[in-house]
C-alpha cells in the first residue's frame, strides 16, 4: 500500500507564499498522476492541481491558476504545490492523492492532509 504524506501548511497572510509537499512511500505503475486537493470546512473537497508522472502535463482549478504551480521529482516520488498570491479562501485542509486513471479522475490514495490558514 502506497503511503502519501503532506508537509508544508501553516499560517500565512493574504499575498503570501506556502509550498506543500507530498512524498510517496513509493511509485507503482498503476500511478498514472498526483493531485492536490482542499476542502474547506462545511464544503466539498475540491481538485485545485495535479500533474501526470509520465511527461509533467498539468491540470489547475480556475482558482488557483496563475497563482498555484504543481511539480514533480520522479527519483524523489515527491510532489509539489507552490502557493502564491495566497487569499483568505484559500484556507483550507489540503490533501494529496494518487490516481490510476487520469488527471482528474479516479484518485484513491489520499495522504493525511495539512492545514493552511491564510489571514487577512
Amino acid at each position: 500500500q502506497v503511503q502519501l504524506v503532506e508537509s508544508g501548511g501553516g499560517l500565512v497572510q493574504a499575498g503570501g507564499s506556502l509550498r506543500l509537499s507530498c512524498a510517496a512511500s513509493r511509485r507503482t505503475v498503476s500511478s498514472y498522476a498526483m493531485g492536490w486537493f482542499r476542502q474547506a470546512p462545511g464544503k466539498e473537497r475540491d481538485l485545485v492541481a495535479s500533474i501526470r508522472w509520465s511527461d509533467g502535463s498539468t491540470y489547475y482549478a480556475d482558482s488557483v491558476k496563475g497563482r498555484f504551480t504543481i511539480s514533480r521529482d520522479n527519483a524523489k516520488n515527491t510532489v509539489w504545490l507552490q502557493m502564491n498570491s495566497l487569499k483568505p479562501e484559500d484556507t483550507a485542509v489540503y490533501y494529496c492523492a494518487s490516481s490510476p486513471l487520469s488527471l482528474r479522475t479516479g484518485y484513491r490514495t489520499w495522504g493525511q492532509g495539512t492545514q493552511v490558514t491564510v489571514s487577512s
